[in-house]
């Protein structure tokens, strides 16, 4: 199965030749479907032609089309690399001796966030090259289709869920191809961070992918937020259509496939300002309860047992509403009574009025913005987190619950443990982040913190274990492994 030096593999649509760099080979940009041009936008993935010459594997293919990230401030700016044409590849990094050796690793197959409307797998934010070095795993990142590309829905094109059905198919090729890479197939986590643990839960619970996953890492999913329900994702798309001047009664499918995608994306962003409201982090369009990849709601999946057996690692950061909030002026003017009014449309006033005490009480020091952000970071990220991990715990399930704590030397933002923050870590990609207020003031100490943080991942992919962390039990804060 493996050629010179252990650099080129066969997959099912023709052999690749990866780069050796260090311990590890890293084959990128690998197809795992056809491009989504022409008559395949806005359709299911469909399988890749193939090729016959043995394909250089050396650089990660294109994003998928999309605007630029709302976390640009705190991440830093990407230069736009997006093409349609291409975008829907894998990366697969693995030990140069799982090439050698004939021995199955076990498999982390990790989904980048980006509130479903930006991020690529293929960026040096993610390369998998350190994790797989540093546990003896292989790592698998891909794109997946996202903002109105793969998250519109008209089912009546054959539109619903295509960024889940994208992730289900890259799970397909895991299994038909991951064993040519030293990889297990019969071991493989699925994870991911934000929107991309959000989509790794749904792979999780759906009887389509179920069996293929072993193991669930999930980094800060924003599980406070509900899917959207199919009468108001029509209502989205109504309106999307009316912004791109498309009537009702023509032939929708092919107004969508002619327009440049310069104007999908334009379009999308014009959507994206008529819905916002301070406060909200919903993007315009995401999964769709009862469409492909999301047949029921997590908390029904979750009783009917979909998740029993399988080991989950779950935990979110400290601070994670910083990021969405610190340098919104909506929010950082707010007075008490201002934000008792934005929880109110979101929550109900008993709730918000609860709710928001509670956390003043809990933050006596703190602003109406502080106070604010702290109540958003529990309600869309660490209230459902430890709800999942209660209930699986509860279940006599394998648990494991951490909270990432480390802030910026210099934080001149307030920004804390904010989302995203611990993503350099797991990857030890410092480097790949110039300018981040994340990693201001960044030097030994956290690299070092990062090789603990990947570590544990790592074991838990490896084992199912996560080196010194307690397995959680329902509603027990001591059993939070705290790193930082």
């Amino acid at each position: 199965m493996t050629g010179i030096e252990g650099r080129t593999v066969n997959t099912d649509r023709g052999k690749v030749s990866g780069v050796a760099e260090g311990g590890v080979v890293s084959f990128r940009g690998i197809p795992y479907a056809a491009s989504p041009v022409g008559e395949l936008r806005f359709a299911p993935p469909q399988p890749h032609p193939g090729w016959t010459d043995v394909r250089e594997a050396v650089q990660a293919g294109p994003s998928v089309p999309q605007a630029a990230s709302r976390l640009e401030k705190v991440q830093g700016q990407r230069v736009p690399d997006w093409n349609e044409d291409g975008s829907l590849t894998v990366n697969v990094f693995t030990p140069r001796r799982a090439l050698e050796d004939g021995a199955a690793r076990p498999v982390l197959v990790w989904w980048h966030g980006g509130g479903f409307t930006s991020g690529s797998g293929g960026w040096d934010w993610y390369d998998g090259g350190r994790l797989a070095a540093l546990g003896d795993i292989v790592v698998v990142t891909a794109n997946y289709r996202l903002g109105p590309l793969g998250y519109l829905y008209l089912p009546e094109i054959g539109a619903a869920n295509l960024g889940p059905q994208d992730q289900a198919a890259v799970l397909r090729w895991v299994q038909d191809n991951i064993a040519s890479f030293g990889g297990d197939p019969r071991t493989v986590t699925v994870g991911g961070q934000s929107a991309g643990a959000y989509s790794a839960l749904m792979l999780a619970l759906d009887p389509a992918t179920n069996d293929s996953i072993t193991r669930v890492l999930l980094q800060s999913g924003p599980f406070g937020l509900n899917p959207q329900d199919a009468h108001q994702a029509a209502e989205h798309a109504d309106a999307y259509l009316r912004l791109l001047g498309i009537p009702a009664g023509t032939d929708t499918a092919k107004a969508l496939r002619a327009l440049p995608v310069e104007q999908l994306l334009d379009a999308y962003g014009r959507l994206s300002v008529q819905l916002a409201a301070p406060g909200n982090a919903a993007p315009p369009m995401y999964p769709v309860l009862g469409a492909p990849g999301l047949p029921r709601t997590r908390q029904q999946a979750l009783a009917d047992g979909d998740l029993e057996g399988k080991a989950l690692l779950i935990g979110t950061t400290r601070d994670e509403a910083t990021a969405f909030f610190a340098f919104d002026p909506r929010i950082q003017n707010l007075t008490t009574t201002d934000a008792l009014d934005v929880l109110t449309a979101q929550i109900g006033r008993q709730a918000a009025q609860d709710v928001y005490q509670q956390h003043a009480a809990r933050l006596p020091q703190a602003s109406p913005a502080e106070i604010f952000t702290a109540v958003q970071t529990d309600g869309l990220f660490r209230d459902g987190s430890l709800q999942i991990a209660d209930h699986h715990a509860a279940g006599g399930n394998t648990t494991y619950v951490y909270e990432f704590d480390h802030a910026p030397a210099e934080d001149p933002y307030a920004l804390g443990a904010t989302h995203c923050a611990e993503l350099p870590f797991l990857f030890g990609t410092f480097d790949a982040y110039p300018g981040s207020p994340v990693l201001a003031g960044a030097g030994d100490a956290e690299r070092a913190l990062g090789r603990e943080f990947a570590t544990v991942v790592a074991e838990f992919v490896t084992a199912g274990t996560a080196g010194d962390c307690l397995p959680y039990a329902p509603a027990t804060a001591a059993r939070i492994r705290h790193f930082g």
